[in-house]
C-alpha cells in the first residue's frame, strides 16, 4: 500500500503557527499562593537583589506569582532571561511591579515608589533607621502597610540571619578596601597590607567584635597583619578568640588604651552595630586627627550612624573623603561591591522564609504563628509596632504581640 504523500503545504505548516505546538503547562495555585514583585533597585548605587533566578523557580514550582521588573538582577550580574526561564513574568516599569501584594526588595522605599505601592502591601527591605525620618513611617502608615525590616528578623535561636550573610560579606571584603586605598595612587601611606621579611607589619584595629569584625580579622591575620580588636562587652572578646581559634590582642574600649592604638594605626574598621537603634559612637574627632596622614578609616556601621565622629555616609560612586589627611571609607552598603555574592546570599535567607510563609497561609499568619519572627515587623496595617522607633520619632506605636495574645 502506498504511503500517504506530505504535501508541501502540510511541511509548512509545521514550521509554522498554524501547526499545533506544544504549551507550558500552568502551575496550579491555592488561596495561600504569594504574588512576589521584584523591584529594580534606584537608591545609593544598590546593585542587589533579594531573590536569584534560582529561588524564583523553586517558589513558582510551588505555585506561587513571581514578577521581575525589568533589569533588576542588572546590577548582580542576572540577567532578564534567567528569571524568564524560571517562571517570572519580566514586567517593564516599577508602577507595574509595585501591583504584587509582596514587594521584596533591598533598600527603603524613596519617594517615588510610594506613589506606586497599593494600600495594604506586605514590604520587606531593609531598615536604615539613622537614613529614615519620621515622614517615613507616617507614610507607611497612611499606605496601611506591613512592613518588615529584614535586619532585625531574628531566627529561632535569636541569630540574625541577613545581618550574618552581609556581615560575612562586608568583613572579607573590608581589607580589599583597605588594601586599595592605603595604595599610592589612592592617596594612601604606600604600603602593602600585611607585611613581608625585614618590613613591620601593617597595624590594623578593629573596633567591635562581631561577625563582620571576625571575618575581617580572619582576613587579616591570613596576610600577617598585626590586629587588635577592641569591644565593650567581654563575652564578644572571648567569642571571637574562640571562634578564630588563635591568640589575638583584645581589648575592652577604653579611653586611653584605644587612643594610643588608633593613633598608631594604619587601619581603623569600625563595625560597631547598634543595640538601641544607632551605632555607639566610639572615636572623637581629637583622635582621628592624631592618625598618620595616608592612614585608612573603613566606617562599616555607617548605615547605622557610624562608630567615628568624622564619618559621614558617602556612595559606591564617590567612596571616600579625607579629614586631616586621614581617608575615610563611609560606605552604607559594602556587600553591594561584590553584589552576586550578596544577592545569593539574601537569596538563601528569603526563600525558605517564602515557602514557610506560603505554607502556612500568609504574611500575617507568618507574624502570629512565629514569636521569634516578630522582632523584624515595625508596621503592620498603619499601626506602628516598634516601640523604639515610636520614641525615636515621638509617635504612637501598638505592641503586636498584643495582637498575638488576642489571637491565641
Amino acid at each position: 500500500m502506498a504511503q500517504p504523500q506530505i504535501t508541501g503545504f502540510e511541511e509548512l505548516a509545521k514550521q509554522s503557527v498554524l501547526y499545533p505546538q506544544e504549551s507550558l503547562l500552568a502551575v496550579k495555585k491555592d488561596q495561600n499562593s504569594l504574588h512576589i514583585g521584584l523591584p529594580r533597585e534606584v537608591s545609593l548605587q544598590e546593585n542587589r537583589i533579594a531573590l536569584t533566578p534560582d529561588a524564583v523557580g523553586i517558589l513558582v514550582r510551588n505555585g506561587h506569582e513571581v514578577w521581575v521588573e525589568k533589569d533588576a538582577g542588572k546590577g548582580s550580574n542576572l540577567s532578564d532571561h534567567e528569571y524568564s526561564e524560571a517562571g517570572a513574568k519580566i514586567v517593564q516599569s516599577a508602577k507595574e511591579v509595585y501591583q504584587a501584594n509582596l514587594i521584596l526588595k533591598v533598600e527603603p522605599l524613596v519617594e517615588e515608589e510610594f506613589s506606586y505601592i497599593k494600600s495594604g502591601t506586605t514590604l520587606i527591605s531593609a531598615l536604615n533607621l539613622p537614613a529614615l525620618e519620621k515622614q517615613y513611617f507616617e507614610k507607611l502608615n497612611e499606605h496601611k502597610i506591613t512592613g518588615i525590616g529584614y535586619e532585625l528578623i531574628e531566627d529561632k535561636v535569636g541569630g540574625k540571619p541577613i545581618i550574618r550573610a552581609m556581615g560575612e560579606i562586608a568583613g572579607s571584603t573590608v581589607l580589599l578596601i583597605a588594601a586599595e586605598y592605603l595604595s599610592t595612587p589612592n592617596g594612601g601611606r604606600g604600603i602593602i597590607l600585611g607585611g613581608i621579611t625585614g618590613v613591620p607589619p601593617t597595624k590594623i584595629v578593629i573596633l567591635g567584635a562581631g561577625t563582620v569584625a571576625e571575618y575581617a580579622t580572619r582576613a587579616a591575620i591570613s596576610v600577617g597583619a598585626d590586629i587588635k580588636v577592641f569591644d565593650k562587652h567581654i563575652y564578644r572578646l572571648q567569642r571571637l578568640k574562640y571562634s578564630i581559634g588563635q591568640n589575638l590582642y583584645t581589648s575592652i574600649i577604653d579611653s586611653d588604651t584605644l587612643a594610643e592604638a588608633i593613633a598608631r594605626a594604619d587601619v581603623v574598621i569600625g563595625t560597631m552595630r547598634a543595640e538601641n537603634g544607632i551605632s555607639p559612637l566610639v572615636v572623637t574627632r581629637e583622635m582621628v586627627s592624631k592618625m598618620k596622614p595616608g592612614s585608612v578609616i573603613i566606617d562599616v556601621s555607617i548605615d547605622q550612624g557610624g562608630s567615628f565622629e568624622t564619618s559621614r555616609m558617602t556612595s559606591h560612586k564617590n567612596p571616600t573623603f579625607k579629614y586631616n589627611d586621614v581617608i575615610h571609607y563611609c560606605v552604607p552598603n559594602i556587600p553591594s561591591r561584590v553584589a552576586h555574592t550578596a544577592s545569593t546570599a539574601l537569596s538563601n535567607v528569603f526563600l525558605p522564609f517564602l515557602l514557610q510563609t506560603g505554607t502556612i497561609g500568609g504574611i500575617e499568619e507568618m507574624i502570629y504563628a512565629n514569636r521569634w519572627f516578630m522582632k523584624g515587623v515595625y508596621c503592620h496595617k498603619g499601626t506602628l509596632t516598634n516601640s523604639h522607633i515610636a520614641r525615636s520619632f515621638n509617635m504612637r506605636y501598638k505592641d503586636l504581640t498584643l495582637l498575638l495574645a488576642a489571637r491565641m
